[in-house]
């Protein structure tokens, strides 16, 4: 009982451990239109969107229920798989960070707690059809609908202000952006934090803490917004980069139009249950925003390495969920050794990091010198279409420009 108390503690520690980088992980998905355009300062933003994170917790426990009564099995449960599944969710959310890929970390979480599973109980034990439903459509689903929507937005806000004042449609649209990024931080708040709120109920479930089918306890609810709340406040700057200034550049328009859209999807899918990513419906109402204003242009290098990574999130959580199962499942001294290596993977990823700050000071900048790993995905990128040409066009005069060039005269004899 005592050792089963002390692995039931670390797993709640873990999960909000996790929570917090979703926190600062998912900043972008708020914040990163408002502070690229200039309608809130850097730090108001993330402080004014760790606050709504929090209040968006304790607004319904639909997705929380998802996660906790229905993507898995609760029998075939010990608290040692929800915790490899939570390594393989952070050790995802914080390699993304580093380089700068607004990836899911609601995929994160359900790729670890599949594979954790799976390698603990068998395949038998993940419910299909509510994977399918619930959590693969939704993420083909979200992008695309916020994209269109966003598109159409956009172009509808420019077609309806063509004869307006420029600077007080600007005003009005920034304004316009703030109340809707708080529309995005509210209902990141509710749908992100619940699945944290999840994750914990069904390790007090596995653990025989509370009742199978039992909500979040109250006190699970108020620590999982809190976590939250300051991943959120500390802010995910390499992400909000990205978001902000990587996929497109936005006008306030835009802004308003990407985070109102993506806004609408998510407040949905949550009261419908769906564990949806909220990253997957910003990204693609950024994305959408950036076709829909008239030469507007999506720089689709950042966004194939954003897909790639999105690809990638449920397998690979999935791959360290299920080693670290088999690991813990060897007994303490396997739960410690995975402990460890948490530890020191997060210590070695912040340290990388080090050698590229991206923070509130330098946030909208674009022209700062890449970081190790950065240059190493970019490297195998292709560079866009005509830049060689331009660069050899550059360098070679052109005939007018020869034919004014003064030749130096011979000497009078």
């Amino acid at each position: 009982m005592e050792n089963f108390s002390l692995i039931l503690a670390i797993v709640v520690v873990t999960a909000l451990a996790f929570d917090f980088t979703n926190g600062f992980h998912d900043t972008a998905n708020a914040m990163a239109t408002t502070i690229s355009t200039g309608a809130l300062k850097p730090k108001v933003a993330v402080a004014m969107s760790a606050v709504l994170n929090l209040v968006g917790a304790f607004l319904s426990v639909e997705v929380a229920n998802t996660i906790s009564k229905g993507l898995v099995d609760e029998t075939g449960i010990r608290p040692e798989v929800i915790f490899a599944a939570l390594v393989g969710a952070i050790l995802w959310n914080l390699l993304t960070w580093l380089v700068g890929l607004p990836s899911s970390s609601s995929h994160a979480l359900m790729g670890g707690l599949i594979g954790a599973t799976i390698a603990s109980a068998g395949l038998g034990a993940v419910h299909g059809d509510v994977l399918v439903t619930k959590v693969l459509i939704p993420a083909v689903a979200a992008p695309i609908v916020a994209g269109v929507a966003a598109m159409l937005a956009t172009r509808l806000s420019y077609t309806l202000g063509r004869k307006a004042d420029g600077k007080a449609a600007a005003k009005g649209y920034r304004a316009g952006q703030i109340a809707s990024a708080g529309l995005v931080s509210l209902a990141h708040g509710t749908n992100d934090a619940q699945k944290t709120m999840g994750i914990i109920t069904l390790a007090l479930v596995a653990g025989g803490a509370v009742a199978p089918d039992s909500d979040p306890p109250t006190w699970v609810i108020l620590s999982a917004g809190m976590a939250i709340a300051l991943g959120t406040y500390l802010g995910g700057w390499r992400i909000i980069r990205t978001m902000g200034k990587g996929l497109t550049d936005l006008q306030p328009q835009q802004g308003f139009a990407a985070q109102t859209s993506a806004a609408t999807v998510i407040l949905a899918s949550s009261h419908l249950g769906f564990s949806l990513s909220t990253t997957h419906s910003v990204s693609g109402s950024v994305m959408g925003a950036g076709l829909g204003r008239k030469g507007g242009v999506v720089r689709w290098s950042t966004a194939t390495r954003m897909f790639v990574a999105w690809g990638l999130t449920l397998p690979a959580a999935a791959l360290v969920g299920a080693l670290a199962e088999s690991v813990t499942d060897l007994g303490d001294w396997g739960t410690a050794v995975v402990a460890v290596f948490l530890i020191a993977s997060s210590a070695a990823i912040w340290k990388i990091s080090r050698r590229e700050v991206v923070d509130a000071s330098n946030v909208n900048a674009t022209d700062e010198p890449a970081g190790v790993v950065t240059t190493a995905i970019a490297a195998v990128t292709p560079p866009p279409a005509g830049t060689v040409s331009e660069d050899l066009t550059a360098t070679i005069p052109s005939p007018a420009a020869a034919a004014t060039t003064t030749e130096p005269t011979a000497p009078a004899a």
